[in-house]
């Protein structure tokens, strides 16, 4: 055998034994990132509670912080009087969401058990594709469709104005919503888990960015807006979500996101504001007095009807 000979063979060899090496290393990676997210469902498939309080409790006083080193609007206001009546409604969603939590294990343990809903429908999958899109349709029915039925439907838009009534929407705002729209919610979420068929890790994985998510996108923080503007390409970013809390028409029907983007721009309600000239709160229900009265706000829902004023023109 010649040299060339022993030289080319040498040199296959070295190329199976690198291309095996470049195998074994991408297959290890991915393999070991897939354990990784394994730990990580498994950890929220079990999370305990006093880990979901401290990302409440942890995430407002983040962004609470936040706002006060670089605020977006220098709201004349005493923080923790504003805070009062949205901390007494965070934690009646707590309290209603906690008691009715046995719902979702069993429709999460169900849909698992019966292989039933759309992401156990379709062929198999990596775990990490499986997990994004069980946490993206569960933020369709979960929250941008059950945002949407609650402008679109008279009755649900007078529980809901009590989110919208807020004249200083800060980080507080995010759970400022009235006990019988935590039912509702509740109740889109359970109906999304049996559509969706997410298994409750995925769940308990969902509500966790739900929570970080509704806290980042209303804190009073002012970001450039440029990497804003980049973000809401993907997520919903905080002036996206504050153009929903101008208040007058359209914007108000617009912008119903609550993690993703992609639902308002698939759906078509998707609208961009000067975040400058936003105007929080609700034409028709003016009374900033009576807005930040947590008695006035719970007999909110059962005060008759107003039609909204003229629609601002889009710019």
């Amino acid at each position: 055998m010649s040299k060339n000979e022993i030289s080319q063979i040498s040199n296959i060899s070295a190329l199976k034994i690198f291309g095996v090496k470049n195998f074994l290393f991408i297959f290890n990676y991915f393999r070991q990132k897939h354990i990784n997210l394994e730990i990580i469902i498994n950890y929220f498939e079990t999370i305990p509670s006093a880990h979901r309080s401290l990302i409440l409790v942890g995430g407002i006083t983040f962004f609470w912080l936040l706002e006060g080193a670089i605020p977006l609007f220098k709201f004349d206001y005493k923080k923790w009087r504003h805070a009062f009546p949205n901390l007494f409604f965070t934690f009646t969603t707590i309290l209603i969401n906690f008691t009715l939590a046995f719902l979702l294990l069993k429709t999460a343990d169900w849909v698992q058990v019966n292989n039933f809903g759309l992401i156990n429908w379709l062929p198999e999958m990596p775990l990490a594709l499986y997990v994004v899109l069980g946490v993206l349709f569960l933020d369709f029915f979960g929250a941008y469709l059950a945002h949407f039925t609650e402008h679109k439907v008279k009755p649900l838009w007078m529980v809901h104005l009590v989110h919208h009534s807020d004249h200083k929407v800060d980080t507080t705002t995010a759970n400022r919503h009235h006990p019988i729209e935590s039912i509702i919610r509740f109740s889109f979420t359970l109906f999304g888990v049996f559509i969706v068929g997410t298994p409750i890790a995925i769940v308990m994985l969902y509500q966790s960015l739900s929570l970080v998510s509704t806290q980042f996108t209303h804190a009073n923080i002012k970001m450039s807006p440029k990497v804003d503007k980049f973000l809401s390409y993907f997520i919903v970013s905080p002036d996206m979500h504050k153009v929903h809390h101008h208040y007058k028409l359209p914007y108000t029907d617009a912008n119903y996101g609550n993690i993703f983007s992609i639902w308002d721009r698939i759906f078509g309600t998707y609208l961009e504001f000067d975040r400058e000239k936003i105007v929080y709160g609700v034409d028709t229900f003016p009374d900033e007095v009576k807005n930040s009265s947590l008695k006035e706000l719970l007999k909110q829902p059962f005060q008759g009807y107003r039609k909204p004023t003229d629609m601002e023109e889009i710019n």
